[in-house]
Order: structure tokens, then sequence, then C-alpha cells
């Protein structure tokens, strides 16, 4: 396994485009705004435990190759994040090393879903996994053409969290929010909830609640020193925020959605490597299952792994207590929980964050559901 490894010295790492996407990708940041995963990362969103980033870097494999004809790498992209946790299992306990076989797997590492979608447009990463919303984009920017989610990795951990004396919704009147990005999963989904809730925002920070998009690290820093009163993040940071800044919750995301359930991380291919390479999307995709097991079996364990990993990528290891303490506000699954997905696309649309997209296209299950067949468990829906 060849692993790349956050560039400190030059953000997004040499990922070098190819001129004809280029104007594609221009518009893509400029027009869409992409946000972190965690998860949008993370997270997203995209989401992320480190502030360093790191994109695919194309090593010339046309990976792209004419069906049949096996790729000698697999590209895959990640992020260093508790939200990615069956990604980081797979790569570092071999899962995915050892269903590939013969082909070799390269992995890349960001820390926001943006980079992972200019990577996957560029050509230089197969598969990655990454958060909602820019899924939501790459595929709406690609005309539905560029990409598909191929699986679920990890549902919930996503939780609104306030200063002391903030106990209900109607006491943010005036206050001021942060959310990791703007346009990011958890922007939209505070956003929406804040509609519901009778609040007008706008994209600018104004109105009866101000949204202020800042990085995670930033956030805990801004409500340590009181110039927020709450923030909507994804794990592990809604829960330092609770351990290191006395923040309290006052919207568990996984309220608001059926049975608990809503996408934080999935599995998304490039188009053009499914269709020529399924045999290779069918080995990871055997990985990821042998992975989710992993994580789900032993919590200790597979928290040991993850903070290894995380480690290893970012040269930040989290405290034990707050992994466990976030592990317990996630749910690592195989399914993508499309109709979730749904739900995160009309709440950015309201917003003004995204034009209108039909997201018909975007779920190919069909690998994973014969998989999931062969062990006699049920098939996941796209709808």
């Amino acid at each position: 396994m060849h692993t790349n490894l956050p560039d400190q010295s030059t953000a997004g790492g040499a990922r070098r485009p190819r001129p004809a996407l280029l104007l594609l990708l221009l518009t893509l940041v400029a027009g869409l705004m992409l946000g972190a995963c965690g998860s949008d990362d993370g997270g997203d969103g995209g989401e992320a435990a480190t502030s360093e980033s790191n994109g695919g870097t194309d090593n010339g494999t046309d990976n792209g190759s004419a069906s049949g004809d096996r790729p000698d790498a697999l590209r895959l992209g990640a992020f260093p994040n508790v939200t990615h946790a069956p990604a980081l299992a797979g790569i570092n306990e071999g899962f995915f090393e050892d269903a590939l076989g013969d082909t070799s797997l390269e992995v890349s590492y960001f820390n926001a879903g943006g980079e992972a979608i200019e990577a996957i447009f560029s050509g230089a990463l197969d598969i990655t996994f990454i958060g909602p919303n820019p899924a939501i984009n790459g595929f709406s920017e690609s005309g539905g053409e560029a990409v598909r989610l191929i699986a679920g990795s990890t549902s919930g951990g996503a939780s609104l969290v306030v200063r002391e004396g903030i106990d209900s919704p109607e006491d943010l009147a005036g206050t001021t929010l942060a959310s990791p990005a703007l346009g990011n999963t958890q922007d939209v989904a505070l956003r929406a909830w804040l509609a519901d809730e009778g609040y007008e925002t706008d994209l600018t920070g104004g109105g009866d609640v101000s949204i202020r998009p800042l990085a995670n690290p930033d956030i805990l820093q801004a409500f340590t020193v009181g110039e927020l009163d709450g923030a909507w993040v994804p794990e592990p940071w809604a829960t330092r925020l609770i351990q290191e800044a006395d923040a309290q919750v006052l919207v568990d995301e996984a309220d608001l959605w059926p049975n608990g359930q809503f996408v934080t991380t999935h599995v998304l291919v490039a188009t053009e490597f499914l269709e020529n390479h399924p045999d290779v999307v069918r080995d990871f995709l055997s990985g990821l299952l042998v992975a989710v097991d992993f994580v789900n079996a032993d919590a200790a364990e597979a928290q040991a792994v993850v903070l290894d990993a995380i480690e290893e990528i970012s040269g930040t290891r989290l405290p034990e207590v707050v992994i466990e303490a976030a592990w317990e506000n996630l749910e690592f699954t195989w399914d993508p929980i499309a109709s979730s997905l749904a739900k995160s696309a009309e709440d950015a649309t309201e917003a003004d964050l995204l034009d209108p997209v039909d997201l018909d296209g975007i779920y190919d299950l069909t690998i994973l559901n014969e998989l999931l067949a062969d062990r006699g468990d049920p098939e996941v829906s796209d709808s």
C-alpha cells in the first residue's frame, strides 16, 4: 500500500487537473462553495480531525482503461476523521489490500470534500470516502455523469452544541452560531433546522441568527473565548466542545431523522472506473464489509486502530475519552441511507446553497447488494 500523507508545505498536495477539466473545477469551487466533510466530511465532511490537507496525486496510471484490463492500483481517498472509521480500519488493518489481491492500494488523505471531488474529476482518484453534500455537488456539476455512490460507511454524529444559558430554540434569537464551512453538510443542517424554528438566516452572517463558517479547530477556539454561542458540528468536535469548553447539546441531529439515521460518510466512485473495473470495485467493497464488521465487533480495539491512524496522518492524537464519547453517537453501516441524502439536497436548495438537482442515478448499489446477498444480509435501498 502506498500512502500520500498530508503535505504541510503545499496545501492540497500536488494535484494537477487535466486542462480539459480546469474550467469545470473552477466552476465547482466558485459556484458551489464546496465545504469540508466530515464529515463532510465529516464531512462531508466535511468534517476533519486535522487542519492539514492532502489531495490525490496523478501518478500517470490510467485507471480508466478499457474494461477487462485490471489496473495496477486502486487510488483511494479518505479523511483522518472518526467519522471515517471504517476507511481508516480498512486501510490500517489491511482489509482493503487483502481483498484487492494483486491490485495495490494507493491512499490519499483529504480534509475537505471539495478536494476529493476535484481529485476524482482530475482523474487522480478512483474511489473516495466522502460526506453527503460534496457528493451531491460533484454529481450535479458533472451533469450526473462523473460519479456514483456505491455504499455507505457512517451514520450520525452531528449536534448543535451551545453555551450555558441557551436551553431552548427560543433562546437563540440574536446569537452567533458556527458551522464548519459554508454549504457543507452541517451548515445545511443548521440552516434547515433554524428555518423550521422560524429564524431567518443569510449567507453573509446576517438574519435573526448569525452563522459563521469556521474550521472545526477554530470553532473550538472561538467558543472557548466566548466569541460564539454555539455550533453545529460533527464528531469528534461536538464531544470536544462539551468536554473542553463546557458546551451542552441543544440538538442531537439523530433526533431529527427517522430511526435516528442520516448519512455522514459514504463511498463515491468515478463512474468510468466503475464501468471499466467492476471486479476491482467488488473486491474493494468486500474489504469494506470486513472493515465495517471490524469496527462494530470490538469498540475498544477499533477505537485504538482509528486513534493510531489519525495520529499517523495528522501528527495529533485524540484523547481516548474523546473518541469513546464520540463513538457512542456514530453508527457504522454499509447502508448509504439514501433517503437522508435526498433531504439534504432539498435543504441545500432551499438555503440557496445549491441549484435544484435531480439525484436520479447517483446510486449504483448493484455490486454491494450482490455481496450482501452472498452473506445472507438484507439488501440496501437507493431511495
